[in-house]
């Protein structure tokens, strides 16, 4: 089973699986917890569970996430209500090869305008064979008649000591990946599995966030003490400003391309090539 390869939140997954065994399932799920706590990992084995199957692009498996404006690329990122309207307009058909249609709506809180009022619609008159799944950091991101529609799955931060090792894994990877080359990047993402993948992702973000504080002469305590500001400020000493920013948004995209599906090796094969190799 897809939720099996979710860990850290037996809580979440208990209470997907007991629902999935009854099948009493709710249309809408609200997925609520901090970035980093497994969310879109788990939606997405949800989805895999619901669909019968986790191959990527499955036609009845569709992820919503922020975009920028389309006529500024670099503009904020939000959910905006054409975006909603496409989900209205997929969810009236009929599903494609499953008995069901998945929505995943990540970054749910970023909705903006009348985004959440036409969802709220949709939850409203839920189309048959549909179910949706909200992802968002904090319950009151969203109006309350948009959650209270919604079943409520709670994800709690994942403890220190795995985060740690999270850190751990990522610079270890890293680290052999700048000794090694290329070779080495396609031998450590060949089979990485998608949770472990957002993992990875964040931590190089955490460490990209410390290495843009450090080069900015932040203090000590906000990175870990003196020892480890030591440290990257040396490592920090080889970029500029302007990549550090870039790095930390290939991280955001990385992210988002996994909660789109995409498969965990392609981002982190992008990813790494920047960190390590030094790729554009």
């Amino acid at each position: 089973m897809a939720l099996e390869r979710i860990q850290d939140q037996p809580r979440a997954v208990a209470l997907l699986r007991r629902a999935l065994a009854s099948g009493r399932l709710a249309h809408a799920w609200a997925f609520v917890g901090p970035p980093g706590s497994g969310r879109t990992a788990t939606a997405l084995a949800f989805a895999a569970e619901l669909l019968g199957s986790d191959a990527p692009g499955h036609p009845d498996l569709h992820v919503i996430v922020p975009t920028p404006p389309e006529t500024n690329p670099k503009g904020a990122r939000a959910i905006r209500i054409g975006a909603i309207r496409e989900l209205e307009r997929q969810a009236a058909l009929r599903p494609a090869r499953a008995a069901r249609k998945v929505f995943v709506v990540d970054d749910a809180e970023r909705m903006t305008g009348e985004a959440p009022q036409a969802f709220l619609k949709t939850l409203e008159e839920p189309p048959a064979a549909t179910v949706l799944v909200l992802i968002l950091q904090r319950r009151r991101a969203l109006p309350a008649t948009v959650l209270s529609r919604c079943q409520v799955v709670r994800f709690e931060a994942r403890g220190g000591e795995a985060a740690r090792a999270r850190a751990a894994e990522a610079l270890g990877l890293l680290a052999d990946v700048r000794a090694k080359g290329a070779d080495e990047l396609f031998r450590r993402t060949e089979r990485l599995d998608r949770e472990r993948a957002e993992g990875l992702v964040d931590a190089f973000w955490l460490h990209g966030r410390d290495l843009l504080l450090a080069k900015a002469g932040a203090p000590a305590g906000l990175v870990g003490g003196p020892a480890r500001a030591a440290e990257l400020t040396r490592e920090a000493d080889a970029w500029t400003e302007a990549e550090l920013v870039r790095t930390l948004d290939l991280c955001r995209r990385a992210r988002a391309a996994l909660a789109r599906n995409v498969t965990p090796r392609l981002g982190l094969e992008v990813l790494l090539s920047h960190l390590a190799l030094r790729v554009a």
